[in-house]
């Protein structure tokens, strides 16, 4: 009995803890999102390493390929999954890392696609053009790192100043059709045991669906508003602007 009350965190203690997790100080979010870049770089360490003790199996190309392509398409789920998080937990600091997170989807998207025109193409572009326009998956993954690019080229505050808040968030919204095509470029790659694609696909229509339920709850909500504001018939404002 003695043990388990022992265990039991006290109440005083809880609330501190998350109010600390809420609002932390600035030098505990920097330590965490030093600690988060160490840790995005952990799948290339992991290739480097298992390059260097002759690890990387039989076809090291597509090992790499596919770790590459497997990571990008992470890094963009993780990135799409800060708003939803920080909305359901209140801890605003996680924007401090989105940007990163998102470069690092575009990190290993450029590791991905330099692997296949590199090592498994040679830079024989009109070869590297045929393979485009033939498979399916390699279009439509192509199609996603293209539109990947301009998102990245605009992560700076610079760029934010300079498009505006509005057109600038218009152009980042590219990122659900970039998740959504490389969802369907994992799934037509692997053709027979989808289950990772699926995996990642329900996690997408989760991440997707949330924000679609939270737009129509604030337009529902304005909405309303507009009612509740909007004058009666023969009231004094609206007989004003109808005589105006």
């Amino acid at each position: 009995m003695n043990s388990a009350a022992a265990r039991t965190v006290p109440e005083p203690l809880k609330k501190s803890l998350a109010a600390r997790l809420r609002a932390p100080d600035p030098a505990a979010v920097r330590a965490i999102k030093s600690i988060a870049f160490v840790l995005a770089l952990v799948p290339l360490a992991s290739l480097v390493a298992r390059f260097f003790l002759d690890r990387l199996g039989a076809n090291p190309i597509e090992l790499i390929t596919h770790s590459t392509g497997t990571w990008t398409l992470r890094f963009l789920l993780i990135t799409l999954a800060v708003t939803p998080v920080r909305r359901l937990t209140g801890w605003q600091w996680l924007l401090k890392l989105r940007r990163m997170l998102g470069l690092f989807a575009f990190f290993y998207a450029c590791l991905h696609f330099t692997t296949y025109i590199w090592f498994d193409q040679f830079f024989d572009w009109p070869a590297i053009w045929k393979d485009i326009l033939k498979r399916r998956f390699i279009w439509i993954g192509f199609s996603a790192f293209v539109l990947l690019i301009p998102l990245a080229l605009t992560s700076t505050n610079a760029a934010v100043r300079k498009l505006g808040a509005v057109r600038w968030q218009r152009l980042h919204q590219l990122v659900y059709v970039i998740a959504t095509c490389g969802v369907i470029h994992y799934w037509w790659l692997v053709k027979k045991d989808v289950t990772q694609p699926m995996i990642y696909a329900g996690l997408l229509v989760v991440l997707l669906g949330y924000r679609l339920g939270v737009a129509t709850i604030r337009s529902n909500g304005i909405a309303r508003l507009r009612e509740r504001v909007r004058p009666e018939p023969g009231s004094r404002t609206s007989g004003a602007r109808d005589r105006g």
